[in-house]
């Protein structure tokens, strides 16, 4: 088994926004990643706490991710943490180790040491 993580920023806090960048860093992750849904174990998805006009599972839903168990959930409030963020850690089936993270837009921030996709 191994773990991908994952973030995006969403433009704004409204469903449609928010459904576009979950929809671009699940189909990110896959594309880097080289899975499908049906290589997904499970996935966890938070958003800040200025996210709330959608759930990302939802969305991971109609990304085809229908038989893969999820969970949503806030972050903690830190002071001066990057706004409207969305992470996502996926587990799948595979080697450990062969994960390709992918941070996109604004989230890109939160991690400069790894390999930036998009």
């Amino acid at each position: 088994m191994r773990a991908i993580r994952g973030a995006i920023s969403a433009d704004a806090n409204t469903p449609e926004a928010i459904r576009q960048a979950v929809s671009e860093l699940v189909l990110a992750v896959q594309v880097q990643n080289g899975i499908g849904p049906a290589d997904i174990i499970s996935a966890i998805f938070t958003l800040t706490p200025d996210l709330d006009a959608e759930f990302p599972a939802r969305v991971a839903r109609l990304q085809g991710w229908t038989r893969v168990p999820m969970i949503c959930a806030q972050e903690i409030r830190v002071p001066g943490a990057l706004p409207r963020i969305c992470r996502l850690l996926v587990h799948v089936r595979g080697r450990r180790g062969s994960a390709r993270h992918v941070y996109l837009k604004e989230a890109r921030a939160l991690r400069p040491d790894l390999e930036q996709a998009g």
